[in-house]
């Protein structure tokens, strides 16, 4: 592997969703991410999440594979897990016996609850996590229910993203200090930091609790999306001043005195649907002729088999394929240091490893 994290050892304690996520960025970086799976794991090529690590099928009901763990650990820069507070200590390889092993240790604890608090012991998921930092009830249409923004809020923004920026953040502390520590990223905190800019905005008075009529929630007709003449959608996020005159300009509709309203909320409504009906007069490609690559503000809305083809993901490379799988890139780019492009995960007993993460050590022992 090559990137800016290379030579960078991490233990994967395997889960699903936030944790693998997390895992993969560091390894898609140049981390060496060894994942400890159940006995009989295999890799899974349409595990986008369980890309570029090397697995290690382990029983930890069996104290021989603890041990196995815990002399990975001692030549590990960092442990990530998501399990429930406890269940890493019920192992045996809890914080205090993996520090003790390895005092520079990063030791990562990804939850949805986080380590303590009064539901920290109980069952969640990602809609459960957004929904008691404000964030959930935030997100859907005027008048309507919450709508679940898919897990990309808790699980991975909140959480795996949370613990990602932790763990390299203690590294580069534990580089100057030379200790390690926990770093407890709980995706209700997570998903309250990403919730920042709407806080501020509420307290300036400029954000309501009214879901759905607010400037970023598709409540402002200029920052929505609309359906075309062939049932497609579109983007507009024209909020500037000049970027609204562009769209009013390409639109045909700047000699329309009702539009001058861009800020007055109380005319959003009326603008959304006369707006709506100016955007059902042309197809999708029709509006994207006239207006993508403008200072509109506009994008079409692709799906999960169109956007690996646009135009603009193709000259980036923003996403590739493996085993026949297509899926994201590594991202971001780095000019001095870039990622290599995603590699099959292979399994791999302890002593390979150690072989690799601790030579002297593993010739010693089978001599």
């Amino acid at each position: 592997m090559s990137g800016p994290l290379k030579g960078l050892r991490v233990v994967e304690m395997a889960g699903i969703g936030p944790g693998p996520f997390c895992a993969m960025v560091l390894a898609d970086l140049g981390a060496e991410v060894v994942r400890v799976a159940r006995p009989g794991a295999v890799p899974d090529p349409h595990d986008v999440l369980a890309r570029s690590r090397t697995v290690l099928p382990l029983d930890l009901r069996d104290p021989v594979s603890v041990q196995q763990v815990l002399d990975l650990v001692a030549h590990a820069d960092a442990l990530i897990e998501g399990y429930r507070p406890g269940v890493m200590e019920r192992l045996g390889l809890g914080p205090d016996v993996c520090l003790a092993r390895q005092p520079k240790l990063i030791y990562g604890r990804m939850t949805g609850w986080g380590q303590h608090g009064p539901l920290s012991h109980a069952a969640g998921h990602d809609i459960n996590y957004i929904a008691i930092s404000g964030a959930l009830h935030a997100i859907g249409r005027s008048g309507a229910a919450p709508v679940p923004p898919l897990n990309y809020v808790g699980d991975f923004g909140g959480g795996a993203m949370l613990l990602a920026v932790g763990v390299l953040s203690a590294l580069f502390e534990a580089g100057r200090s030379g200790r390690g520590q926990v770093v407890d990223a709980a995706m209700t905190d997570g998903a309250a930091l990403m919730s920042a800019m709407m806080y501020g905005m509420k307290a300036a008075g400029q954000w309501s609790n009214q879901r759905g009529e607010n400037l970023l929630d598709g409540g402002a007709f200029f920052y929505d999306t609309y359906a075309c003449a062939d049932g497609r959608f579109v983007a507009v996020g024209a909020i500037e001043p000049q970027f609204y005159a562009l769209l009013r300009e390409r639109c045909g509709i700047a000699d329309d005195p009702a539009f001058n309203a861009q800020r007055d909320r109380a005319a959003w409504p009326l603008l959304k649907l006369r707006l709506a009906e100016v955007f059902r007069t042309r197809t999708r490609d029709a509006w994207c002729a006239l207006l993508e690559g403008s200072d509109a503000c506009f994008a079409p809305v692709l799906d999960w088999d169109e956007a690996p083809g646009h135009a603009h993901n193709q000259a980036r490379q923003t996403f590739c394929t493996l085993d026949g799988v297509v899926q994201p890139a590594p991202a971001p780019r780095f000019a001095r240091t870039p990622a290599a492009a995603p590699i099959r995960s292979t399994t791999a007993t302890a002593d390979e490893v150690l072989a690799r993460w601790a030579p002297a050590a593993s010739k010693a022992a089978t001599a």
